[in-house]
């Protein structure tokens, strides 16, 4: 006896393979749209709920260091009351000086953990810095507003003193009450501690062993291991956490509104003076903004922010995939 296997066409019937393959294949695509689409369509909710305030002043109105809501009128005469220049400098200012603090601790912690910790304690660390990240934002400000800030206090004072010094004077000017840009960037700096340094530890762990037993085979110390095997293999992904907890910083909110002092009536001169930021000025607001264009003005801010921050992103890729080139 004979046995015939028939195959029909793949577009009339399609096996359960070919099925399951295709089925996967549309999902997957269309968690990618998803993606695009949330991401698409926040930008146009803010772009519209702010274009009110945008079509009444021009875009570029915006890019002056003064915001005084009580004297916007309905009047298209009246200069625009609502410049945020301040806001996107204390935005920025305060996360690099968290970048600034952060990426070199992570980097130590990570180097540490994966490269001279004792097997036994290398688990538990990991563990310890990655708790960091778990604790919700309005401890970190309510620790930083009574633990952090006096503790800054003789610091601050100090600093100060250097102020004359003709290349640091406009950094570090006086008085210093506390509530500044350095107490909310140090709080910043703790936030984005644990992500760059998951994503450091596990870049140094891509390393090749080859190399570092071969670093090792001609007497190098474990440092000149870290140095010729570990860290230069380690560029692009060093430079991309650094981006991704930049972006986490420029995205925090009640820490930093705790912490930073919500001056919003101009640019702070220097670190130790109280400021503000994007995050900052929109959930101190939002809930009174009674006067003509001025909750159309935040939504100017939260679309500033949004492009802040995936210019930042794009810029970052590039940097990673020219850092990436240059090693490979």
């Amino acid at each position: 006896m004979t046995t015939e296997t028939v195959s029909a066409p793949w577009g009339r019937v399609p096996s359960a393979g070919r099925f399951g393959d295709g089925l996967f294949r549309r999902l997957m695509a269309t968690a990618a749209v998803t993606v695009i689409a949330v991401l698409v369509a926040t930008a146009l909710f803010l772009l519209v709920k702010a274009w009110p305030s945008l079509s009444h002043y021009g875009p570029l109105s915006f890019f002056h260091a003064r915001w005084a809501p009580s004297e916007a009128t309905e009047t298209s005469s009246t200069p625009n009351p609502y410049g945020i220049l301040q806001f996107i400098y204390g935005t920025v200012v305060t996360s690099l000086v968290a970048m600034a603090i952060a990426v070199p601790v992570a980097i130590a912690v990570a180097l540490y953990i994966t490269n001279l910790a004792p097997a036994l304690l290398r688990r538990p660390l990991s563990s310890l810095v990655d708790l960091l990240a778990a604790i919700p934002s309005v401890v970190y400000g309510f620790w930083g507003v009574f633990a952090l800030i006096p503790a800054l206090g003789p610091i601050g004072r100090g600093l100060t003193a250097v102020s004359g010094i003709p290349a640091l004077g406009w950094l570090f000017q006086g008085p210093f009450f506390g509530y500044s840009i350095l107490s909310a960037g140090v709080v910043l700096a703790i936030m984005v501690l644990p992500i760059v340094t998951a994503i450091c530890r596990e870049v140094f762990d891509t390393a090749p062993v080859a190399e570092k037993e071969a670093a090792l085979s001609i007497g190098a110390t474990k440092w000149e291991v870290l140095r010729i095997a570990v860290l230069p293999r380690s560029r692009s992904g060093i430079v991309g956490a650094s981006i991704l907890g930049l972006g986490r910083a420029f995205g925090e909110t009640i820490a930093v509104t705790m912490l930073i002092g919500n001056n919003v009536l101009s640019i702070p001169q220097g670190l130790l003076r109280p400021g503000s930021t994007m995050p900052s000025v929109i959930a101190n607001e939002f809930t009174e903004a009674n006067q003509p264009f001025h909750l159309d003005s935040l939504f100017v801010v939260a679309f500033g922010l949004l492009v802040l921050s995936l210019l930042v992103n794009v810029i970052g890729k590039r940097i990673v995939g020219r850092v990436s080139e240059h090693i490979a």
